[in-house]
């Protein structure tokens, strides 16, 4: 993602107005999807869904106003320990992908209902190693299954929707297994909530928020979980 600092006037506009035509978050790229035909039971204990999709602070911070959702946690999957910090991560050689482990409940929101919103609002799924205005393969859309049963839903799905062809291109999502989630820093954490103002934000994520609103009105909760007051 762009960190802005202490950007000059000028430079920062020029960033807007890049991030403006490379953005998955204006109101005409919402994408209303069938939801998956195949689902996992909608009761039981907590469980965990891990996916990536870009920047985790918009991908966090979708999840964060999403019902039934306990927690969400930025972070890195797909590497090693050793180089799950952001530094390392951004270099784009570590494997890992900023990624958002969601801690639900199955009785309340479905791990096929998440999948639906992940693809939808949350993220462009047809983008290869990029999202908005940044690229590299630490920015790929991924998602980290869990156990066999969610790495089949989510198969199942993502050939459900290039069948109907919701996108205007195929999903290029991967389905990755055996990774471990590693929490990224503090500072990264509830980052959408905490600055709202900031451009990177409302540029790229705070639509996405609200287009969660919009076609998920039943799944929407206007005030986040955040990871900082749990």
């Amino acid at each position: 993602m762009k960190v802005l600092r202490w950007l000059p006037a000028l430079a920062l506009a020029a960033f807007i107005s890049q991030a403006q035509a490379f953005s998955f978050g204006s109101s005409d790229d919402a994408v209303v999807i069938p939801p998956p035909a195949l689902d996992l039971p909608a009761s039981g204990d907590l469980q965990t869904a891990v996916f990536a999709g870009g920047c985790f602070w918009g991908v966090q911070g979708v999840f964060q106003h999403v019902q039934g959702v306990k927690n969400a946690v930025s972070g890195y999957d797909g590497g090693a320990a050793g180089t799950a910090q952001y530094e390392s991560v951004s270099a784009g050689n570590t494997g890992h992908a900023e990624a958002v482990s969601v801690t639900f409940d199955p009785s309340k929101i479905s791990y096929g209902k998440l999948l639906q919103i992940y693809f939808s609002v949350a993220h462009n799924p047809t983008e290869l190693n990029r999202q908005g205005p940044d690229t590299g393969t630490q920015y790929r859309s991924a998602i980290f299954a869990q156990d066999a049963e969610q790495q089949n839903v989510a198969q199942a799905y993502i050939t459900q929707l290039d069948a109907a062809k919701a996108f205007d291109k195929p999903i290029v999502t991967t389905i990755e297994r055996g990774k471990t989630f590693y929490p990224a820093e503090a500072y990264h954490q509830d980052f959408l909530s905490e600055n709202p103002s900031y451009p990177y934000i409302v540029i790229n994520d705070l639509p996405k928020v609200a287009q969660l609103k919009k076609l998920f009105p039943e799944q929407y909760r206007a005030e986040p979980v955040l990871v900082k007051t749990q």
